[in-house]
């Protein structure tokens, strides 16, 4: 049965906490999924989790501290010595480990290495670390499951036994030659139904062997794997020798995380905010854009002001500011939207600019539409002129706006600024401005001012 945290379970551990009663913490929480008990934990203080988190056995401190929201888990981590640190290193992935470790001071990763017992791991660890977080090299793990061309079947369970030790989920076999270069995969059915001295090289595959190197950005990795189905993927060096693998959690990890960077750059926040941001940082990461947004809204004021003769003589005009400014700003998002969305999967030249050629039509049919719409309701509140006015000014901000949209993001990406800033303010006060101009340009011309 599916566990759901209630406000009484919750209250009721508290009071178990707090009376140390560990009967009923081992009766209540050891038995539930680790990722259950990190949401428990999400919701506890620094001590009240520590209490409960060393009740648990070490396989399942390892899966419940890395469900822990980031956050939670980084203040967490702060309140271990640094042996306690190393001791739970020991029980994580080797991606993990270096993760975690690599939040702390370079001292106090000296001192985390010093109390590991385990030579092996500790070497994996601090390797990875050499690697940027967002490329292959900072993604992948050490522990993996490899075979070599010239062993026997029979040697090779015996290896894959010792191998698998260390290795939670194995998903493919790699196969590799004497200089530990990747040629190839080995399917487990293959080895099982093998006869014990037939050799691995006789066995593997060797075709379309989908790998990244350690240099690739975590977007390519989450690319290629997305593009090929792949639940894990070989990680090579330049000279394709095989130094680790990327699996499909960590990949899920960085899609969420680039999902979550690109809302908030559509947002209009321009840093990575967590949950237990400073008011400051906060403050900081939003201000640019407001300010941008109120210079754009100053432009605004600037563009009604130079037609304000022409106001003055027809009050009507005014009305149907809100209209043009939104108009334009919810197209221009639209179009945005879907370019970004395209260059974030990767598309080629040629299939954006297919869909530029589309999202004009786009604009061209819902400007026809709307433009039609508010002939009509222009008409039958005011005049006829007004009604004209107001739909050919509709017509040509919604087609401009579906244009810029697109064109934006395209301009941005060409110049390696992230283009998913076009989906918010950027659009949206370029886009009033400039419909805005072209409302009382066309306003101008058709009442002859």
């Amino acid at each position: 049965m599916r566990f759901e945290l209630t406000k009484d379970f919750l209250e009721q551990l508290r009071r178990a906490i707090q009376a140390e009663d560990t009967v009923w913490i081992d009766e209540h929480i050891l038995g539930l999924h680790f990722a259950d008990i990190a949401e428990l934990l999400d919701e506890l203080t620094k001590e009240q989790a520590k209490f409960v988190y060393f009740r648990l056995d070490e396989d399942l401190q390892a899966d419940v501290l890395m469900e822990l929201e980031e956050d939670v888990r980084d203040r967490f981590i702060k309140t271990l010595s640094s042996k306690e640190i190393a001791e739970q290193l020991e029980n994580l992935d080797s991606d993990d480990a270096a993760d975690i470790l690599g939040e702390l001071t370079d001292k106090e990763i000296q001192e985390v290495i010093s109390h590991m017992e385990d030579d092996e791991a500790a070497e994996d660890i601090v390797d990875l670390l050499n690697y940027d977080e967002d490329t292959a090299g900072g993604l992948m793990q050490k522990e993996f499951i490899q075979a070599n061309l010239s062993w026997p079947v029979d040697r090779c369970i015996v290896e894959l036994r010792r191998q698998a030790e260390d290795v939670e989920q194995v998903y493919t076999i790699y196969v590799v030659d004497q200089l530990n270069k990747l040629v190839g995969l080995l399917s487990l059915k293959r080895l099982l139904f093998a006869s014990p001295k037939t050799k691995i090289s006789d066995l593997y595959q060797d075709k379309n062997i989908i790998s990244v190197k350690t240099t690739d950005s975590s977007e390519e990795v989450a690319r290629v794997m997305e593009k090929y189905d792949l639940v894990s993927i070989p990680v090579v060096d330049f000279q394709n020798k095989l130094v680790g693998r990327i699996t499909i959690d960590d990949v899920m990890d960085i899609i969420k995380e680039e999902a979550d960077k690109d809302f908030q750059l559509a947002s209009g926040i321009s840093e990575k905010i967590e949950a237990n941001a400073t008011v400051w940082r906060m403050s900081r990461a939003r201000l640019p854009w407001l300010l941008i947004g109120m210079l754009g809204g100053t432009l605004g004021a600037q563009v009604i002001s130079t037609y304000e003769g022409s106001i003055s003589k027809i009050p009507a005009l005014a009305f149907f500011i809100p209209l043009i400014t939104a108009m334009g700003g919810n197209v221009g998002v639209q179009s945005s939207a879907i370019v970004v969305q395209s260059l974030a999967r990767g598309n080629q030249f040629d299939s954006i600019t297919s869909k530029l050629a589309k999202e004009t039509l786009v604009g061209l049919l819902n400007g026809l539409i709307c433009s039609i719409c508010i002939f009509g309701i222009a008409t039958v509140f005011e005049n006829q002129t007004l009604g004209i006015t107001v739909s050919i000014a509709l017509f040509v901000v919604i087609l401009f706006a579906a244009i810029m949209g697109s064109m934006i993001p395209l301009i941005l990406n060409r110049y390696k600024i992230d283009p998913a800033l076009a989906t918010g303010p950027f659009v949206t006060t370029l886009n009033d401005v400039l419909g805005l101009f072209i409302y009382f340009t066309v306003g101008m011309i058709l009442y002859g001012l």
